[in-house]
């Protein structure tokens, strides 16, 4: 299959869920942004690590009545199931990390257009004595304890001060005022963080735009990191790839910025050279918001700060948000994760990988499921290879299991019975203590465990539950015979 190339922008993809059975719900029922719409599509279709009781693979859902904002709608949970994903890829789930490497490795440059962007409809500048962010960009706030209204789903897109290179990546931004967003900038992780880094260097403030409600392709493949993608690469390059067809950007009115031209909302603004923020300095709660791990991550004193110049939009427009632990989470921050091991395994030992699956329980970051071939006795051992292959191509990974091309790597029940028939603890787990993973592990702590130094370490793990190559014959499934179900019902779906 080829990409879709129907899908072009956020609304051409809400129409495309609008013809499929059962994938995107709407409501008029009047719903508050802090807490009670994230809480209600927690039961609905948020899944990931979101506390049970919660639905896996629901439905994405608008709220076309959000309080306190008459003119504007809320989606959450677009891109909450791989189904989904998948159509709007064009391609079936398992090929999708294939998909996305091929992708990778054909960029297509984004292009300037200044002509009548649809994102600049309706325009408010802060400079507008009546201009309130609060008022305009309906943030949910997830829970009751979390620091404010976030924005989570914000394409921000900058350039580097010296080299002029630019990059989109998605970051945690909170709303603190009437014209103020403080932006969390991991240490280490994002190419904004070095722009920005270099920009405080020089003195000077970062132009930034921050980009809701676009083409989907464009959210999950902005999500790529080093090595697949390194400081230099503009991500968007990804999405033209897979479109045929070059992302259109278009000047800011306020800063010396691009954005994206069809989306729902543009805020521009700069982040501030020097200045640090407290991210709960409004509730003081302690909280920033939840994250994938599944816990609400602690609020962090070192936010960098964004002064917003102005916020454009449609007419009408559609806020796009995400719960930072659901499904939506795993696959925006998985599939990229899978696309970067299955490119680097391929390169190594082309045709031994046959599916990788970044897990939900892991947040589409800690752990993965790799389904590895062994063709002949020789590649006895290279699946292990394959395992130290993925953490070289994913830093953040903590834990894969390996699995034989006759598991089905997304049913977890299906995995764990390779665990319990495939895998003896004292012979198939290989550990690497003392490795940097990832700091929102609450388990990555010194207090947890002696082996760890600092935090931000952990033990990666491999559980290698494949059928040794000289054993293959005496771990044969049941040979059921093969059907078409619909014979005798009609109605049925896989």
């Amino acid at each position: 299959m080829t990409a879709n190339k129907e899908v072009t922008d956020l609304r051409s993809a809400l129409q495309l869920l609008k013809e499929m059975k059962n994938e995107l719900v709407e409501t008029d029922e009047a719903v508050d942004p802090m807490a009670e719409l994230a809480g209600v599509y927690r039961y609905v279709g948020a899944g990931g690590t979101v506390r049970r009781p919660t639905r896996v693979n629901g439905p994405a859902m608008i709220f076309n009545n959000v309080k306190g904002f008459p003119d504007a709608r809320v989606l959450i949970g677009l891109l909450g199931s791989r189904k989904r994903v998948a159509a709007f890829f064009g391609c079936s789930q398992l090929d999708l990390p294939k998909v996305i490497y091929n992708c990778v490795n054909n960029p297509i440059a984004p292009v300037v257009v200044s002509e009548s962007p649809k994102c600049r409809e309706v325009i408010h500048l802060a400079a507008d004595p009546d201009f309130d962010l609060r008022k305009l960009v309906p943030a949910p706030t997830n829970t009751p304890i979390d620091a404010g209204p976030f924005i989570t789903m914000g394409m921000c897109y900058a350039t580097h001060p010296d080299t002029g290179v630019s990059d989109i990546t998605i970051h945690r931004m909170c709303v603190q005022g009437r014209d103020e967003l403080s932006i969390f900038l991991m240490p280490g992780s994002r190419h904004i963080g070095a722009m920005a880094d270099r920009a405080s260097e020089l003195g000077i403030p970062l132009p930034i735009s921050i980009s809701i409600g676009v083409d989907p392709a464009i959210e999950i493949l902005s999500c790529f990191e080093p090595p697949t993608t390194p400081l230099g690469f503009n991500e968007l390059s990804i999405a033209g790839a897979l479109r045929g067809k070059a992302v259109e950007l278009t000047p800011c009115l306020t800063i010396k910025e691009n954005a994206i031209a069809n989306a729902e909302y543009v805020i521009e603004g700069e982040i501030q050279p020097g200045v640090m923020v407290v991210e709960d300095k409004n509730s003081h709660t302690g909280y920033a918001m939840p994250e994938f791990p599944g816990y609400n991550g602690p609020a962090s004193s070192e936010c960098r700060l964004i002064k917003v110049k102005a916020v454009t939009c449609r007419k009408n427009p559609i806020m796009q948000t995400c719960i930072g632990p659901s499904e939506e989470h795993v696959n925006m921050a998985g599939l990229p994760t899978e696309a970067s091991i299955y490119g680097m395994i391929e390169k190594a030992m082309p045709g031994r990988l046959t599916g990788v699956y970044a897990h939900r329980s892991g947040g589409g970051k800690y752990m993965a499921v790799l389904q590895f071939r062994k063709k002949d006795h020789t590649d006895e051992g290279r699946q292990r290879q394959a395992a130290l292959l993925a953490f070289s191509a994913f830093p953040e990974l903590k834990h894969v299991i390996l699995v034989d091309d006759d598991v089905d790597i997304f049913d977890s029940n299906d995995v764990l019975w390779a665990m319990n028939t495939r895998f003896q603890g004292d012979k198939d787990i290989i550990t690497i203590p003392g490795v940097r993973c990832h700091p929102l592990d609450p388990s990555s702590n010194p207090q947890y465990s002696d082996s760890i130094r600092d935090r931000g370490i952990s033990c990666k793990t491999i559980f290698d539950c494949t059928i040794p190559f000289d054993m293959k014959d005496r771990f044969k499934r049941a040979p059921f015979m093969e059907t078409d179900p619909k014979k005798w019902l009609p109605d049925y779906e896989e």
